[in-house]
């Protein structure tokens, strides 16, 4: 089991920069692939970025590459989200999530998930 907790949301202005964490812990979460999600009020949850355990290659939806970075640190069993150059249409639940060797753009496709974390960017 891995278990998974985000932080780091909030409100804040077009334009304005956030950055979101999330812990991992349990059996050997260092070797998993770690993703973020988000979902917003009657959408499905959309795949916006991914980084795997073994070559720690990155991979981004087309609506946040270059404005977002995923990225993790080992020693502190947590993946983060850089957000830069937030839109009023990133706003949304983010969702960090973990899986096996492989990554998925499909939410169904992964094991563990966190509780969510609100981001809300003010026109």
């Amino acid at each position: 089991q891995v278990q998974l907790v985000e932080s780091g949301g909030g409100l804040v202005r077009t334009g304005d920069s956030l950055r979101l964490s999330c812990a991992a812990s349990g059996r050997t979460s260092n070797s998993y692939a770690m993703g973020w999600f988000r979902q917003a009020p009657g959408k499905e949850r959309e795949f916006i970025a991914a980084i795997t355990s073994t070559s720690g290659s990155r991979y981004y939806a087309d609506s946040v590459k270059g404005r977002f970075t995923i990225s993790r640190d080992s020693a502190k069993n947590t993946a983060y989200l850089q957000m830069n150059s937030l839109k009023p249409e990133d706003t949304a639940v983010y969702y960090c999530a973990a899986n096996g060797v492989f990554w998925t753009r499909i939410a169904s496709g992964w094991n563990y998930w966190g509780q969510g974390t609100q981001v809300t960017v003010s026109s």
